[in-house]
């Protein structure tokens, strides 16, 4: 099912839903569920019931009349990683070239853009806002303190079933589904936090910042998670055109580190961080104010926002 979490444009009424087969409709649950993660915690059994409601499909309506929010307004938990090794690599030489303009190429003769070496032995995660979920068509407001805003082209997914100390053989029962993630970043606020030895902090946390969408697609549907192409594009133009195939760690060895004596449990997010070339920082160019970002996933959709500069 792809499934959604839809309004009516001029009302806050938000409701669950799943877009029919030939993707022109939304078939309602909002009878049966109050609200996805409902949907989502209330395991095979709500599973089941929703798909009946698709089945029959008696509460329609227009994919064109909606407007489309979050999958999961808002999730239980927000964790995001960094599973892309070319992402790390190629964000290290840039950071490097913008901090150091004169010993840069010596710097990076020298291999300090090297990817770290711990980096390798385990999938790393920070917990991210989970109250600032935005969704697709949403405008993402700049925050004041910046001056450098970015994109970042990622996919995660939502948990399904609660856990702990779950082996990688066993994460994708755990998994419900799947949906674009597009955590903007401050760049300029989120480089003097991490020489700092903490962050991102600010970097990532302000209103609107966590766009999701347009779909949460259940893992039954997308099948090879690490399959999927994967494109950016910004006014139109395409900054990033790559595939999930290139992830270094799985969502398999990530959720068994993550769930390591600590219980996770369903409706939480989590992120796949940035693929290879999937950022302006990676490209050393930024965004500017208006500029429009669609990030799309094989089998899930389009996520487009726009950047706007507060007055």
């Amino acid at each position: 099912m792809k499934l959604c979490t839809y309004s009516h444009p001029g009302t806050g009424d938000m409701r669950p839903g799943a877009l029919t087969s030939d993707g022109a409709m939304i078939v309602d649950f909002g009878a049966v569920f109050a609200d996805m993660l409902s949907l989502i915690k209330g395991g095979d059994e709500a599973k089941s019931a929703a798909q009946g409601i698709l089945d029959k499909a008696e509460v329609r309506v227009p994919l064109l009349d909606a407007k489309l929010h979050a999958p999961v307004p808002l999730p239980e938990q927000i964790r995001d990683s960094m599973l892309f090794e070319k992402h790390v690599f190629q964000a290290r030489q840039t950071m490097i070239r913008m901090r150091h303009k004169l010993l840069a190429p010596l710097l990076l003769a020298a291999g300090a853009a090297k990817v770290p070496a711990a980096w390798y032995k385990i999938p790393i995660y920070y917990k991210s806002n989970r109250f600032s979920v935005n969704g697709t068509n949403a405008d993402v407001i700049w925050p004041r303190y910046s001056n450098v805003m970015d994109f970042e082209l990622e996919f995660g997914f939502f948990l399904g079933k609660r856990g702990k100390n779950i082996k990688p053989s066993e994460a994708f029962s755990h998994i419900f589904g799947f949906t674009i993630f597009n955590d903007f970043s401050a760049r300029d606020a989120q480089g003097l936090e991490m020489q700092s030895m903490l962050g991102p902090c600010k970097g990532k946390d302000f209103d609107t910042g966590n766009c999701m969408g347009p779909f949460l697609v259940t893992m039954d549907e997308i099948g090879d998670p690490y399959s999927l192409r994967m494109q950016a594009r910004v006014n139109g133009q395409t900054w990033c055109d790559s595939n999930s195939s290139t992830i270094h760690h799985k969502f398999e060895d990530l959720l068994a580190r993550v769930s390591a004596d600590e219980t996770v449990h369903p409706g939480e997010f989590f992120g796949s961080g940035t693929v290879g070339d999937g950022c302006g920082l990676e490209h050393g160019r930024f965004l500017k104010d208006g500029d429009v970002v669609e990030l799309e996933v094989e089998k899930i959709g389009i996520l487009r926002n726009r950047v706007v500069r507060q007055k």
